[in-house]
């Protein structure tokens, strides 16, 4: 493992500009990389379906030995305010930051990196290997867009690898949940606050009470729901008349995350019969949970590999989706495996330098227990 290349590729790739829809540039330069690596390149047209500057890369590594295929898989994309990312590498405290004016990025180039320095060392040490694919995808903060569209005729891997989660590496994140996305639409009645004001129907009591009456935020171990966005109003002299919400559901179980949707579903209609208000409310199911078996053989190929590592694994669940729920849904057994982002999505956001360096050394040792 070469450490500074390691590290000096990761400030490289985090000063790259890579917002959703926004990751051409960074895309330009992992395609050179894979192909001095020895991949064969595709770039499919998620970009297109998307109206973003690139599709996801899908690339090829053939093998020296008959084994499954493993893909290793992490997002282009970085999360505002996410340009002109100054690297700070603190050696006091072994970590790299930014210089506090935005996010660093580690989220998810901590785990591109990985990836890439991890398969170098398995080429340059001619260790055998099966079958290799990288997947980096577009999109993936906000909706996991890139995964939902990403080309799955030109996969052939049997198990995935996603490299995209804040625990230190030995991580293995077997259970993570399903969301629901509710959108609802609140149509009142305008009135001229100050005159007739008893003439309107107000969107926004309508929202309030089914709101009040709303279980919301942890509802149990393994289910959560939270009002997101609520948009409305046009001035203070006029009865609200309309109103949007975007709200979630979440649970690791499907029943669990039935019952709160249909739960929230219900409040708002009731809310709305007794204002005399119309109510629209659409829900998508956003992404489907994970439930890997601890005894899987996926799950005891990663123990292998931090076992060879000196490194404890532990199993862990989380209550966040990430392209792992995607691919899982389309047939791909996957697992997210931690790679040290601390305080992703904040301008607070660091990596410990030894997380990074075992990050690497996991993705070698994944590859060497196949």
């Amino acid at each position: 493992m070469e450490n500074k290349r390691l590290i000096d590729e990761f400030l490289e790739l985090v000063q790259i500009n890579s917002l959703s829809f926004k990751e051409g540039n960074v895309a330009k330069v992992l395609i050179k990389k894979l192909e001095e690596i020895g991949f064969s390149v595709y770039v499919d047209d998620a970009g297109e379906k998307l109206g973003g500057e690139t599709g996801n890369i899908i690339a090829t590594l053939k093998g020296t030995k008959k084994r499954k295929t493993v893909m290793f898989s992490s997002h282009m994309d970085t999360v505002s305010p996410g340009e002109g990312v100054k690297p700070i590498i603190d050696e006091e405290n072994g970590i790299i930051k930014s210089d506090g004016t935005t996010v660093l990025g580690s989220d998810d180039k901590a785990g591109i990196c990985a990836i890439l320095e991890g398969i170098r060392v398995i080429k340059e040490n001619n260790i055998e290997h099966s079958d290799i694919q990288v997947v980096f995808s577009i999109c993936e903060e906000g909706g996991l867009r890139g995964a939902k569209n990403l080309d799955y005729s030109k996969i052939s891997a049997d198990m995935a690898f996603v490299l995209d989660s804040g625990g230190a590496p030995g991580e293995i994140i077997t259970k993570a949940p399903a969301q629901d996305s509710i959108k609802v639409k609140i149509k009142g009645k305008p009135a001229h606050a100050g005159l007739q004001p008893e003439n309107g129907i107000s969107a926004i009591m309508v929202a309030s009470r089914a709101i009040e009456n709303m279980n919301l935020l942890r509802i149990d171990e393994e289910t959560t729901a939270n009002i997101g966005i609520v948009k409305g109003g046009i001035a203070t002299n006029i009865v609200m008349p309309e109103l949007e919400i975007v709200a979630e559901a979440r649970s690791l179980n499907e029943e669990k995350l039935e019952k709160q949707t249909n739960h929230m579903v219900e409040t708002f209609k009731k809310a709305g019969e007794d204002f005399g208000a119309e109510v629209e409310i659409e829900v998508v199911r956003s992404y489907s949970p994970i439930n890997i078996d601890e005894n899987d053989e996926i799950v005891q190929i990663a123990k292998k590999a931090f076992a060879n590592m000196s490194v404890e694994s532990n199993i862990a669940s989380t209550g966040g989706g990430s392209d792992t729920n995607i691919l899982n849904k389309n047939g791909i057994k996957a697992v997210n495996l931690g790679v040290g982002m601390t305080n992703a999505h904040t301008l607070e956001e660091y990596i410990k330098i030894e997380d990074l360096v075992n990050s690497a050394k996991m993705v070698t040792e994944i590859i060497k227990a196949i």
